[in-house]
């Protein structure tokens, strides 16, 4: 008998959850004395339902019998401040979520408990219970489909007139928290993949299609708040200034990403109300004013954020109507031009186009939901200056300009870069509507080019057509624009360039060639100068590594380019910060080198030198030095603790911080390219050989002799390890990698005699290193004669 009391009770028996149901059922008021006991019992349930929908179905019949259900919603009626809303909640997402029998989660949708509990007057000002209430909803979205939504709905006729779990969650869209957004997000595309037409119609008619519009009104907010951060001319430091861009475009990026799920589940209605919502609220109010085809009220952003908004729209979120609609009112000038022109009279395709984009422009559209565009006013901005846009091209100049071409030839690089960014991913698009595509899409250069059609007339449809002259004219003085603002520039110009050049048949004329020819001779000369700065010793490494992932981007199409580039160009480089450590030298050497790579690989797509490319190429295949003997003092062979001759050593001494004052010998060697400093500490036993302490990099010691104490010989140490960085760069948090400082060494020496030669010597050896990466380059930089007389030349300091 006793033993029999002492018996451990089988917590997920049947007879257990009976026990825990009238326990359960006795509780008359829920308050703070109580709430812990409440909040078992629930615990208790919940593991019991989950652990029963599996293994006893015994368990679930006795669940619906008892209608534990009811119970949950009782808790919540006669709670008293007792805030057992937040587990009780947070119980029943967990046992929603982890039911897998259809029939159980039916049982729970029905009787309207789901919807009593959604229902209840919840006080969200106090604690953190809308995580919780959002979970909740988000649980049950998860598991409905077209059978089990009858019971979450409440429809009259044929019409769905309430739908809770929808119009509570939609309360929460705008929430300050992510989490609780991305919840909203993730429940409503549940929701519209569910694919019920009453649905459709009920979340794509007002009030429920508000949700639509506020999503693309907060979007143009975030538009907005980028386009400050764009602007601003004071402030953070240009570092935290392009953290913000990222986290900016970041932001929109998802909400763009957001609409383009919305729009992949197909549903007609519901695509059409997010598309208006997109064209009436941003693509309009950012289009018409960009390409001054409505008066500027003082609201409307910057050119530069305008392009990069409607290129990451196209890109991410696309759609046929979308894209066409933009690629219409950007040609609207352009059609203006042509309006008239006698070859068109009967084009019924193109008037359809002109009425298409006129109606559209010019009387706004009458969306549900949408703000409508003031439609008069744009036909009388329209109509005046149909009369004086016009294209002529006389001696390869365009006289007069207007819409995207305005920005095409504008002086502004970055605008340059964008407007054609802009051009590139309509005509790349595979939506675009054939006419348009003849108009816009590059594709009809490469046509005639494969019919060897090469006379390309001035009244041909197509803008690339029409003004690639100019367009190849303008990218290439940006690319032989001395000095740069950025080594981007160049970088992303010369995408460009290769994109069409390939169209253009990769033909320059004699202007073009020769300003082709003067910024790869400024690459090249930039280059040099690399060579004779701290980080030489880093140029054939880096030309190694980048040369293939420069040509896999030169050659990548526009809808995988980032075009986030333009507008760090605009906010980023606008000032320096006057950073002059081995870390921005470092920064300035590999821009460089990929500066100088995009020269020669356009260089060698031009002259079609590919097989001189693979010959210039050849010395960077394999690592150079001493034609590959290994050789015992070889400075890439010794590290710490390595026991070396003491032969060509100069004594002298150091204060270490934690090791005091040392006396030690410094030995600089220089094997091939490469180059080091040994600190060796004489050996105990071995007069003649010592042990390395310390070692640095021959390239960037700068050595100088202290002004005031001849015996002091300053080394600047390169604390930066570029290896080190690369790695970090290639995990999960390369943006939080910060580069060390500079270090100091400071060698005293006998005399002043002692310390000129130990300068000499550092000097000596850093020449030698430097002229063995120079013979690398020779041929690769057009110096065939270098390295005839290296031996005979002068010593050069850093």
């Amino acid at each position: 008998m006793w033993r029999s009391l002492w018996r451990s009770i089988d917590r997920f028996s049947l007879q257990h959850f009976k026990h825990v149901i009238n326990e359960l059922r006795e509780i008359k008021v829920v308050d703070k004395h109580n709430r812990e006991l409440v909040v078992d019992l629930l615990q208790s349930i919940v593991e019991i339902v989950t652990y029963g929908d599996r293994q006893d179905p015994m368990i679930f019949e006795c669940f619906m019998e008892y209608q534990v259900l009811t119970e949950f919603v009782r808790l919540l009626k006669i709670s008293r401040n007792s805030r057992i809303e937040a587990p009780l909640l947070q119980y029943l997402s967990i046992m929603i979520q982890n039911m897998n029998s259809e029939h159980a989660i039916y049982y729970c949708l029905s009787n309207d408990y789901i919807n009593s509990i959604i229902a209840h007057q919840y006080n969200f000002d106090v604690g953190d219970l809308a995580p919780y209430y959002i979970s909740f909803l988000r649980a049950v979205s998860s598991k409905i489909n077209r059978d089990m939504l009858c019971l979450l709905v409440k429809v009259r006729g044929d019409v769905l007139v309430s739908f809770p779990l929808y119009s509570e969650a939609l309360k929460f869209a705008q929430h300050g928290e992510k989490m609780i957004q991305t919840a909203v997000r993730a429940l409503s595309l549940n929701i519209y993949n569910v694919s019920d037409d009453m649905v459709y119609q009920f979340v794509s008619t007002p009030p429920a299609s508000k949700y639509f519009s506020d999503l693309v009104h907060k979007l143009k907010e975030q538009c907005v708040h980028l386009d400050s951060i764009v602007l601003a001319t004071e402030g953070a430091c240009i570092n935290q200034r392009r953290k913000d861009l990222l986290l900016q475009t970041d932001k929109i990026v998802d909400d763009l990403y957001y609409f383009k799920d919305i729009l992949c589940i197909g549903a007609s209605c519901l695509s059409e109300v997010v598309t208006q919502n997109l064209l009436n609220l941003l693509v309009f109010p950012i289009l018409l004013p960009l390409l001054q085809l409505r008066q500027n009220d003082g609201s409307d952003l910057s050119a530069i954020t305008s392009l990069y908004i409607l290129c990451r729209l196209l890109q991410i979120v696309g759609g046929k109507k979308i894209i066409n609609c933009v690629a219409e009112i950007i040609l609207y000038p352009f059609m203006l031009s042509m309006r008239d022109a006698s070859e068109l009279s009967t084009d019924n395709s193109f008037s359809n186009h002109w009425n298409d984009v006129e109606k559209l422009v010019g009387s706004g559209s009458e969306f549900e939901g949408a703000e409508n565009i003031n439609g008069d006013l744009l036909c009388k901005l329209m109509s005046s200056s149909s009369h004086s846009v016009n294209y002529i091209v006389d001696d390869n100049v365009c006289q007069k300009r207007s819409g995207i071409l305005a920005f095409i030839f504008s002086d502004n690089h970055t605008l340059l870069l964008a407007s054609l960014f802009l051009l590139l991913t309509l005509a790349e698009s595979k939506d675009i509507e054939h006419l348009l595509a003849s108009m816009i899409g590059p594709s009809t250069i490469q046509h005639r080019m494969d019919h060897n059609i090469s006379d390309l007339e001035p009244e041909d449809r197509n803008i690339f057509v029409k003004f690639m002259p100019q367009i190849l004219n303008a990218l290439l003085k940006v690319l032989a624009s001395e000095p740069s603002i950025s080594k981007q520039i160049p970088w992303h110009t010369g995408w460009f360039l290769q994109k069409l050049l390939v169209l253009q048949g990769k033909r320059l004329d004699d202007h073009t060639s020769q300003l082709f020819n003067t910024s790869y001779e400024q690459s090249r000369e930039r280059l040099r100068k690399e060579l004779d700065g701290c980080w030489f010793d880093y140029v054939l490494d880096t030309l190694r590594n980048e040369w293939a992932s420069c040509k896999t981007a030169l050659e990548k199409p526009s809808q995988t380019i980032d075009p986030l580039f333009l507008l760090e160009l605009t906010a980023c480089l606008q000032k320096t910060d006057g950073n002059v450590s081995t870390y921005a030298s470092w920064q300035r050497m590999v821009d460089t080198v990929k500066v100088f790579i995009v020269h020669f690989q356009l260089k060698a797509l031009i002259c079609k030198e590919e097989v001189l490319e693979k010959s210039l190429l050849a010395p960077l295949s394999t690592p150079s030095g001493d034609s590959g003997r290994i050789h015992a003092s070889d400075p890439a062979s010794t590290s710490f603790g390595s026991e070396i001759s003491l032969g060509s050593g100069i004594p002298c001494r150091i204060a270490f911080s934690n090791a005091g004052i040392r006396d030690i010998y410094m030995i600089p060697v220089a094997r091939g390219t490469s180059g080091k400093l040994f600190l060796v500490e004489k050996h105990p036993f071995r007069s003649q050989r010592g042990v390395v302490i310390a070692i640095a990099p021959l390239a960037g010691l700068s050595p100088k002799i202290d002004e005031d104490h001849t015996t002091w010989l300053h080394l600047r140490i390169r604390e930066f390890d570029p290896k080190l960085y690369a790695s970090r760069t290639r995990s999960d948090s390369p943006k939080g990698f910060n580069h060390a400082a500079d270090g100091r060494w400071t060698l005293g020496f006998s005399n002043a005699k002692t310390c000129e030669a130990a300068r000499l010597a550092i000097l000596g050896e850093t020449n030698k290193q430097r002229s063995s990466v120079k013979s690398s380059l020779a041929l690769l930089l057009g110096d065939k004669s270098h390295g005839q007389d290296q031996e005979g030349s002068n010593v050069r300091g850093l």
